[in-house]
């Protein structure tokens, strides 16, 4: 498969899959019995518990597994030493920091993008028709 082809293909499954997926923002909130509870925070302001949609979140979290992790921080690094920085790159950065925890090995989340306007860029590059 073609290196683009292959790029779209996966865009355009992972944009299906997240349309199939419990919606919103999830966050951990506390422990449910002895687990993590996972919520989604929904845009009209109402709440889930993820494993209450098991039906709809079992397919991301497995597409999303730590197996990604690897290859997801190989591209964010060869991005930032890409000149220009792809703006889709710090769209993904911006919103993996949002939630991921900090920790030893981890560096504070840096101030504002030393150009704000990078950020919209990379929500317009990243927009397109979703009804795959």
């Amino acid at each position: 498969m073609e290196s683009a082809h292959l790029l779209r293909t996966t865009a355009d499954r992972l944009e299906a899959l997240a349309g199939r997926t419990t919606g919103g923002d999830w966050r951990t909130r506390g422990l449910l019995a002895s687990r993590p509870e996972v919520v989604a925070h929904l845009p009209d302001g109402r709440t889930q518990h993820v494993a209450e949609a098991r039906a709809g979140t079992g397919a991301w979290i497995a597409a999303l597994s730590p197996a990604l992790a690897g290859p997801l921080a190989a591209w964010l690094r060869a991005a930032a030493d890409a000149d220009p920085v792809d703006p889709a790159a710090i769209a993904v950065a911006e919103a993996l920091l949002d939630r991921l925890p900090a920790g030893r090995a981890h560096a504070e989340r840096p101030g504002p993008p030393v150009n704000p306007g990078l950020s919209a860029a990379a929500d317009h590059c990243t927009r397109r028709d979703r009804s795959v």
